[in-house]
């Protein structure tokens, strides 16, 4: 299966939760050393209310698994880099203001 591509670098394989895709726009356009960012699967959860939320959670083989959490739902993002978990969330805090 071919993945759809946004800038070359937002793999689009699922939907993506509300607001979220501006958020992963705004991170690539702003930061060469982020390869590519993959959504995954998007689950129902009761304690995703308010504005967008992402966290960094676990080191993957070439970067980083994020939840991203929206509208009553979360959603993974799988995120290709070699930076650490602080800059990361230090980039999608920014990306979030």
């Amino acid at each position: 299966m071919r993945l759809r591509k946004a800038q070359g670098r937002l793999k689009i394989e699922h939907s993506i939760i509300d607001g979220v895709r501006s958020v992963l726009e705004r991170v690539l356009a702003d930061n060469p050393e982020v390869r590519s960012v993959i959504p995954g699967v998007i689950r129902p959860v009761r304690d995703a209310k308010g504005k967008v939320r992402i966290h960094v959670t676990v080191p993957t083989t070439n970067g980083w698994k994020a939840i991203a959490l929206s509208a009553g739902a979360r959603q993974e993002l799988f995120v290709s880099t070699s930076m650490g978990k602080e800059e990361l969330e230090r980039i999608f805090e920014s990306a979030l203001a």
